[in-house]
């Protein structure tokens, strides 16, 4: 082979590597990942208060950035199909170790999720071919409790996701969405705010995942940001939604890393969680067929 032909077949061979190794490539050969958000911003509080909030920044892109890096396409969805509003208070490196570098590359990172930008609502997702996703995230921020815990259509998505063995993430205050797979999560949610706890366990009598081991939000952590960040107590935690509904939520103290596995569930108590929870997801795919 003459030099000239060398190099030629060896700009080739480089050019067909970088060609297998694009990202594009990459998340198609490992399929798509359904990160659902809310579509609401203003969450309600006792004695009449609200507070503005979102999804956390760092609990979405921190495991949002290695599910993609790994491969795998993100898919973005909420009830309205609106821009997901963040959560202000998540805007700080407080939540990136300190880091000013790590919350920049983290807003970066957000900037480049043209997904984002314009999401499928959840009745479109309800009414698609749900086999085409291998997992789906709920990213936390208390906004789920407003509107994505009594949504029928992830409620719809989550029963198929449950009895097909899909891998079902959540985290913080994310796991309450799970609750929209009652029998009617709108009323779920009415008592669970009335304070009216019977009806609540009533209306989640047949849940998928009662008895399911799982975290959250945890009621310290709550009662903590009750006081420093919502300044006004919630209707009611997160805790005490799924523990009513029958899932044994086990937490560990506050802010501390903890996620915990239970057949296709995945859960991660809080921010501190996020990293852990993107890993342990990763895990868990890599080993499904």
């Amino acid at each position: 082979m003459t030099i000239g032909k060398r190099l030629i077949s060896a700009a080739l061979a480089a050019l067909i590597a970088s060609f297998v190794s694009s990202p594009l490539l990459a998340q198609q050969s490992k399929g798509k990942i359904l990160i659902v958000l809310s579509s609401e911003q203003v969450l309600p509080l006792k004695d009449g208060k609200t507070f503005e909030t979102g999804y956390y920044l760092n609990e979405l892109t921190v495991p949002a950035q290695k599910f993609a890096e790994a491969g795998y396409e993100l898919v973005f969805a909420n009830p309205k199909g609106n821009v997901p509003a963040v959560d202000q208070s998540s805007v700080t490196t407080d939540y990136f170790g300190g880091s000013k570098n790590a919350l920049e590359s983290a807003q970066r990172f957000q900037g480049t999720l043209t997904g984002l930008a314009h999401p499928l609502t959840l009745n479109e997702v309800a009414h698609q071919d749900l086999s085409q996703y291998k997992a789906i995230f709920v990213p936390g921020g208390p906004a789920p409790m407003i509107d994505l815990m009594a949504n029928d259509d992830l409620g719809s998505i989550l029963r198929y996701f449950h009895a097909h063995h899909r891998t079902t993430v959540l985290l913080c205050h994310g796991p309450v969405a799970l609750l929209s797979a009652t029998r009617d999560p709108a009323s779920n949610q009415a008592a669970l705010q009335a304070g009216n706890v019977d009806q609540a366990r009533s209306l989640a009598a047949k849940w998928p995942y009662r008895g399911y081991r799982m975290t959250v939000f945890s009621d310290e952590e709550e009662s903590i940001a009750a006081k420093n960040v919502f300044h006004a107590d919630p209707l009611f935690t997160p805790q005490q939604g799924l523990e009513t509904a029958g899932g044994k939520v086990s937490t560990v103290a506050g802010w501390k890393s903890n996620v915990v596995q239970d057949r296709e569930l995945i859960t991660g108590q809080n921010p501190a969680s996020d990293a852990a929870l993107a890993d342990l997801t990763l895990q868990t795919l890599s080993a499904w067929k």
